[in-house]
């Protein structure tokens, strides 16, 4: 028999929860207190009140002077740069072949300067005659007459022969070949039957070129009194004229050189009045 105080299920006792432990509370961050400013050393502010004042005054002609030599040598110095690093590509052949050019071209200007300062002392001399005089005019005369196209000329030279039969060679292909013959010394030039001056005009029309308003077709003839060895090589320079039409594109064209010591060119010029432009006075 069970003991009646004592129950037959007992029922447990619910746990007491523990109270938590408080969490340690965050400390806030603390504000930096700002920086003073470290004053700035004398020198400093000297330096800036000079240029200030440097700025504002007016340059007088020794500043101006020496600016305008240092944008000259900067100028000069990239210049050289820039041609340094066109050159630094060639072979050694062809920059002894540059280096060629350019020495007889200033042989050619040193030995034209020499004659003209001998005509000169020679016409202004006071032992100086009148037939000297007179000789050393008809001399320049004809020499102008050649240089103006308005007379035939013979003499040593070159023979040239642009074939192009696709049709790539321009107008001004052929511009620049008359340049470079002028630039090394050719004294007359003759594009087929058209004498070439300073004033002809290279006009590319369609499917043809025009040379002081006449047409000219492939194979152009061209014609140059001058030093045949100078003009050859300036022609034969890396990136001159000949490499230039050996490399037109979509044709086959090619420039045939026979150096000739008796060149003739026969068209002239026909000089025409003018109608507005007369001489002028010299002044007194």
């Amino acid at each position: 028999t069970p003991d009646p105080d004592t129950p037959e299920h007992a029922t447990p006792e619910p746990a007491t929860p523990e109270p938590a432990s408080p969490e340690p509370a965050t400390p806030e961050p603390a504000t930096p207190e700002p920086a003073t400013p470290e004053p700035e050393p004398r020198s400093a502010n000297l330096a800036w009140q000079r240029l200030s004042v440097a700025l504002r005054s007016r340059p007088d002609r020794v500043q101006v002077v020496l600016a305008l030599l240092l944008f000259a040598l900067g100028f000069a110095v990239v210049t050289q740069a820039q041609q340094a690093a066109s050159l630094s590509g060639l072979r050694q052949s062809e920059l002894v072949g540059l280096l060629d050019d350019v020495s007889q071209r200033r042989d050619r200007l040193e030995a034209e300067r020499s004659e003209l300062d001998e005509r000169l002392e020679r016409l202004t001399s006071t032992n100086g005659s009148a037939a000297e005089a007179r000789a050393a005019a008809e001399e320049q005369r004809d020499r102008y007459a050649i240089l103006a196209g308005t007379a035939p000329a013979i003499g040593p030279g070159l023979r040239l022969a642009v074939n192009d039969p696709g049709g790539g060679v321009s107008a001004a292909v052929l511009l620049d070949t008359v340049q470079e013959l002028r630039d090394a010394g050719a004294e007359a030039i003759q594009i087929g039957d058209v004498r070439v001056v300073a004033g002809t005009a290279f006009v590319q029309t369609s499917g043809a070129v025009q040379v002081g308003g006449e047409v000219v077709r492939s194979p152009y003839q061209i014609l140059a009194i001058g030093d045949p060895e100078t003009m050859e090589t300036a022609l034969r320079i890396p990136g001159g004229v000949y490499e230039t039409i050996s490399q037109v594109q979509d044709s086959s064209a090619d420039l045939t050189i026979v150096p000739d010591e008796n060149v003739l060119i026969d068209a002239i010029v026909v000089l025409t009045e003018t109608d507005y432009a007369v001489e002028a006075e010299p002044d007194s």
